[in-house]
């Protein structure tokens, strides 16, 4: 059931989690998350992720409402107020000033990901990326590209964080993602399991990414653009893979690389 309640102010207990949400890592502490952006919003809106509350002007609850009546919970607040309200809430004007406020979803573990997947299985490891635009963006990649999960290292930001939400455009609602990751551990073992294990590096000799074999149960591991993946991870890879460049060009932004990663996968598994 929908409840309506215009505000003209932003001193409700209700909009605690929008007045705070700059604090991200304290929110994301707590178990939720801002969603914002009308195409961000409505695929929450159309997610199975348990929606807290949403904020926003009443021209866009109007094109809301008919998704909003078809939700599970009980009760669902929408506080409808005008854009320049909102704006003091992100410090700057932004299109839509559609808000709303989720729990974060139940952590799979890798072991649920194997059993609710089918081989050849396809994931994705990330290590030391801390920014969240580039995760959203490698986010908004596995989804396209069909990867099963995103494994995200302890070292990594967390993929909840607004600007990664995002940046993913709503596509992080429908991957299963593993945060907090040791990811030495859970590389040794996927091995154990029979996953190839590819390693994104931008100083690899051997192989382009042309060459490699992504047809199998395979994990690809991307590291951050500064420092690349870490030895203790690299020594876990079964091979390190590069993408030709030119222009004395030696690295890609991590979401780009992954993009192009993941497209070679998804076309070598095309002709299986």
């Amino acid at each position: 059931m929908v409840r309506v309640t215009p505000v003209q102010a932003l001193d409700l207990p209700e909009l605690a989690p929008y007045r705070t949400m700059r604090r991200q890592h304290k929110q994301r502490e707590e178990g939720f998350f801002v969603a914002e952006g009308e195409k961000v919003v409505r695929r929450l809106i159309e997610s199975e992720l348990e929606i807290v509350s949403l904020l926003l002007p009443e021209k866009w609850f109007e094109q809301y409402a008919g998704v909003l009546e078809k939700r599970p919970e009980k009760e669902l607040p929408v506080f409808l107020a005008e854009r320049n309200l909102l704006e003091e809430l992100t410090g700057f004007s932004f299109f839509q000033g559609v808000l709303a406020v989720a729990r974060v979803p139940k952590v799979f573990t890798i072991e649920e990901v194997l059993t609710r997947s089918v081989p050849p299985r396809l994931l994705l490891a990330v290590d030391g990326v801390s920014s969240a635009e580039n995760l959203g963006g490698l986010i908004r990649n596995c989804v396209a590209f069909g990867v099963n999960a995103l494994l995200v290292a302890d070292n990594c930001c967390s993929a909840w964080l607004r600007r990664s939400v995002r940046s993913s455009m709503g596509t992080i609602f429908k991957l299963p993602v593993l945060e907090m990751v040791n990811l030495p551990d859970r590389l040794s073992f996927l091995r154990k399991e029979g996953f190839h294990l590819i390693a994104a590096h931008a100083h690899a000799e051997e192989r382009s990414v042309s060459g490699a074999d992504f047809r199998k149960d395979c994990v690809i591991v991307l590291g951050s653009e500064g420092h690349g993946i870490s030895q203790e991870v690299l020594k876990l890879c079964d091979e390190e893979v590069v993408i030709p460049m030119q222009n004395q060009v030696d690295s890609l932004n991590v979401a780009t690389a992954g993009a192009i990663f993941l497209y070679e996968a998804s076309r070598q598994r095309a002709k299986v």
